[in-house]
């Protein structure tokens, strides 16, 4: 008689590194688009700064270098302002895509409740919230300092012995530009030259045509003028004018050389560290009160992140009938509006209007409570509340008039 096997079925592990299965899968949904809004946010900012750099350091002498270490010291700054608005966008994303596909309906039928679904967002926003302390009260602060002392070498380092068209150059004692030059921004025309001499008289000059040629040892410039007029301060006060058919002169490029300030002039370049000891202390040159708003507008800008899912989840809840629109247009508005709100905190508390504390924690309750209590109102019904419905009714509306817009072009 043959004897039976009896295998036993050994379930799936639902836990790897400690997540249950259904928070390993919304995290997983997560990281995709908040990581590719994150970059593309961040490359844009970036590359718009950089194209402001490079017109604004058109006649430096080592440009392109430059214009590479600011941006690099740029991305602590915009990374910390593209975090909350990818991770906001994120949720959205992944919120709607669960609710059209009815995940989200499955999920609350067999018991599980909208609370539970939100905690591994809400989890998230905390360990972010730990990422914008890093970068808000600790990267930011010295790479804005470096980033001042990168713009201080670069007004220092001098003229390239180069001028664009249109473009100034403004080294010491002098001032020059150019209606028009070659791609190499060696032969000008329409240049004009204004500039104190070494013993302080002022010199004006105008020329049709000039030819640049830069010295071997990259110290001097000679400008080779043709058919222009020169003005020169006389000894005694009375203007010489000289016309000329050919004229050459000289200008420097090497930059005057002036000592950085150390850091810590600006609150923006202090740590957290350092703001909460100086505004303890009182030892600092700034007012406590900067000191104060400063610090509180950093940690409250890094607590807001885990309360973006309890507005993301009603929002995006809301939009099952394809009302993404309107929803991600009020998420917006609000987001903008909590900066603002800092920003006007920060500003009342600096001039002592009112206290640093209530000047910034005030907002941060007010919209924290709003989120909260949109959150709470969809406990029952997802997706239902006051700023649902008017959301949806909004976005009717707005379907409406679109429809009434096609309907007059057919006709027409």
């Amino acid at each position: 008689m043959a004897r039976g096997v009896t295998t036993a079925l050994t379930p799936k592990p639902t836990f790897t590194f400690g997540l249950p299965l259904l928070d390993r899968y919304v995290l997983r949904l997560t990281a995709g688009p908040m990581l590719g809004c994150l970059a593309v946010t961040l490359i844009a900012l970036l590359l718009e700064r950089a194209l402001r750099l490079l017109d604004l350091l058109a006649q430096s002498s080592d440009r392109f270098g430059f214009v590479v270490q600011l941006t690099g010291q740029l991305v602590p700054h915009y990374f910390g302002l593209a975090l909350p608005v990818a991770f906001f966008v994120a949720l959205f994303i992944v919120i709607t895509r669960l609710s059209d596909g009815s995940e989200i309906d499955a999920l609350l039928a067999s018991g599980v409740s909208l609370p539970r679904l939100a905690t591994p967002f809400i989890c998230l926003g905390l360990a972010l919230t730990l990422v914008s302390l890093i970068v808000f009260g600790y990267m930011q602060p010295y790479s804005r300092y470096a980033y001042r002392a990168v713009m201080h070498a670069a007004a220092n380092a001098g003229w390239n012995g180069e001028l664009q068209a249109g473009a100034f150059v403004t080294e010491d004692r002098l001032i020059m530009t150019a209606d028009r030059a070659d791609p190499q921004g060696q032969r000008l025309e329409g240049l004009f030259i204004r500039r104190l001499t070494p013993t302080g008289r002022e010199e004006v000059i105008t020329a049709t045509t000039a030819d640049l040629q830069v010295s071997q040892d990259r110290l001097n410039v000679t400008l080779n003028l043709q058919n222009g007029r020169r003005i020169l301060e006389g000894t005694d006060g009375v203007y010489d004018i000289l016309d000329f058919d050919s004229f050459s002169t000289t200008a420097p490029l090497a930059g005057a050389t002036e000592l950085l300030r150390a850091r810590g002039g600006d609150e923006r370049e202090l740590t957290l560290g350092e703001l909460a000891r100086l505004a303890g202390s009182g030892d600092s040159v700034l007012p406590r009160s900067t000191l104060l708003s400063e610090l509180y507008g950093r940690l409250a800008r890094a607590a807001f992140l885990p309360f973006l899912p309890l507005i993301a989840f009603p929002l995006g809840l809301a939009t099952k009938r394809g009302r993404r629109t309107p929803g991600l247009v009020f998420a917006g508005i609000l987001l903008l509006a909590f900066q603002h709100a800092l920003q006007l905190g920060q500003s009342l508390a600096e001039s002592g209007v009112v206290p640093a504390f209530f000047g910034i924690w005030t907002p941060f309750a007010l919209f924290t409570g709003f989120g909260v209590w949109m959150f709470l109102g969809s406990r029952n019904r997802p997706g239902e509340t006051p700023i649902s419905r008017l959301i949806g009714t909004a976005g009717d509306r707005i379907t409406r008039a679109m429809a009434a817009r096609d309907a007059r072009v057919q006709a027409s």
